[in-house]
């Protein structure tokens, strides 16, 4: 018994070995950065694509920033926009989230736009979030 007892504490302690905590695969932190002429463009063109009247739209605050997922570069880019209603007038700031990759001939993929469902509000909110682009208004402050 006595052989036992510090043979088993020894082999209990073998397991309890001091490793080097993983990089948090959730941070998905951005470096902000301005928005270009060229940045700007590839944003206007790709969200007036999937408007009704693109030609009303207004762009309201949009922040960008950069980083490298997998190895490649994305530009996460965050903001509102709004688009005059059939009554004429225009209508409230529809936050929208897209992500650039300048690698692949500057792509655009549009993440969610509007408000229409509680899903596309949470994604906005939860994209620009995890990339550190506080975009805040009155609709995404729940989700925020």
């Amino acid at each position: 018994m006595r052989k036992t007892v510090p043979l088993l504490l020894a082999a209990s302690l073998c397991g309890c070995v001091a490793v080097a905590p993983k990089p948090d695969p959730g941070d998905q932190r951005v470096n902000p950065i301005p928005i270009s002429l060229a940045l700007e463009e590839i944003v206007t063109t790709g969200i007036r694509q999937r408007l009704e009247d693109p030609a009303s739209a207004r762009f309201g605050t949009v922040l960008a920033g950069e980083r490298i997922l997998n190895g490649h570069r994305e530009i996460v880019v965050c903001g509102h926009v709004s688009v005059k209603k059939s009554s004429g007038d225009h209508g409230t700031d529809e936050p929208f989230a897209a992500k650039i990759y300048p690698d692949a001939g500057s792509s655009f993929e549009l993440v969610a736009m509007g408000d229409q469902s509680p899903n596309a509000s949470l994604l906005i909110g939860d994209t620009c979030r995890a990339a550190g682009l506080a975009i805040l208004d009155s609709k995404l402050k729940a989700s925020l």
